[in-house]
């Protein structure tokens, strides 16, 4: 169950946004001049706690990771990635719509911030 229908669409309307599956994964990625932003996955039964459970990870700064997670029980440390700057949010649970596009922007500004400024210029994110 998916209770953010829009989510994908919302991810690959950011600029320079692209999908690539990972094959050994079996994660759809989401992209910005290479570099992950997003994630969207359903662990296999090997991952317990996880199992069954459709999630997004997404990059997050350390400090608000740990209140996003202190408040709302459906997000929790990144999922097979860095437990410190990464969220997962269950995408079965109830964090609100506008909490999870806020940490949608938060990421792909999080993985933006760090590309050249050419890059960013070509994106339209500075002038």
């Amino acid at each position: 169950m998916n209770n953010y229908p829009w989510l994908e669409e919302y991810l690959l309307a950011k600029p320079g946004a692209v999908r690539e599956y990972k094959l050994e994964w079996q994660w759809d990625r989401f992209l910005v001049a290479g570099k992950q932003f997003a994630a969207i996955c359903t662990p296999g039964p090997e991952y317990r706690e996880h199992a069954g459970r459709t999630m997004v990870l997404l990059k997050c700064d350390p400090d608000w990771a740990l209140l996003y997670r202190g408040e709302f029980p459906d997000v929790v440390p990144g999922f097979y990635s860095d437990k410190r700057t990464w969220n997962t949010v269950y995408l079965d649970g109830a964090v609100p719509e506008e909490v999870l596009r806020e940490m949608c922007d938060g990421s792909y500004a999080l993985v933006t911030a760090k590309l050249t400024k050419t890059v960013q210029r070509e994106l339209g994110l500075i002038p």
